[in-house]
């Protein structure tokens, strides 16, 4: 199943290291990011859950809540997040901040179209790739974001898209390659001189170009 910008993700019931859970109930009116990792009990996925852990408090601030998801049992998710929390110094003695998803039988890996074929258990069935959606709390996708199993996430980017995806929500702009919040934004091309008048107490600064064509128009929006 390909699930595309813009397409209502799709419900689902799961077994988690919290209980059983609905989708879209878990969910309520928060943005969300569900993640896949290839196996428990593996390098790379240990350093990503540590790193997403640490990150949590980050992803409340914003609204988001967490979910990961890989095709392994509810007691190998237990077991290894025992493991998780003696990697990383900062979760011990800490309860796990987001659940994780038991998918053994690769039932909602396959509906959300998370498996590798080139990266198999001992078993030769297929493992999840690094799989990252982002849902809106109108429940559909904002971004997506494809790793193979190979490649550890940069959870600072997740942090960066989220507050791209959550301030052009709000204000008629895009974000330019390697924005942060307080850095300047592009004012949409769509919107006519008078659009901007109407849409921008804050300056914006038309930036000349050799065509003549006054597309690239630069504003530092207030507390953004």
């Amino acid at each position: 199943m390909a699930i595309r910008l813009g397409d209502t993700f799709p419900n689902f019931k799961a077994q988690t290291t919290v209980g059983d859970i609905d989708f879209y109930e878990w969910l309520g009116d928060s943005w969300g990011i569900l993640f896949s990792h290839p196996a428990d009990y593996t390098p790379v996925c240990t350093t990503e859950l540590g790193r997403a852990a640490n990150y949590y408090p980050k992803f409340v601030e914003r609204g988001v809540k967490l979910i990961a998801l890989s095709v392994d049992t509810l007691e190998s998710h237990k077991g290894w997040i025992e493991d998780i929390k003696s990697y990383c110094p900062e979760l011990r003695d800490k309860d796990f901040p987001f659940p994780l998803i038991a998918d053994d039988k690769r039932e909602l890996a396959t509906l959300l179209g998370m498996l590798d074929p080139d990266e198999k258990d001992s078993k030769g069935m297929p493992l999840t790739c690094r799989s990252l959606f982002i849902v809106g709390p109108d429940k559909k996708l904002k971004l997506s974001i494809l790793y193979p199993a190979s490649t550890g996430r940069s959870f600072d980017e997740v942090i960066r898209v989220v507050d791209s995806l959550q301030l052009t929500v709000k204000r008629k702009v895009a974000t330019p390659a390697d924005w942060k919040p307080g850095c300047h934004c592009m004012v949409l091309p769509t919107l006519t001189a008078e659009d901007v008048k109407k849409n921008f107490p804050e300056e914006v600064t038309v930036v000349p170009m050799p065509s003549g064509k006054e597309y690239v128009r630069h504003v530092t929006l207030n507390n953004n």
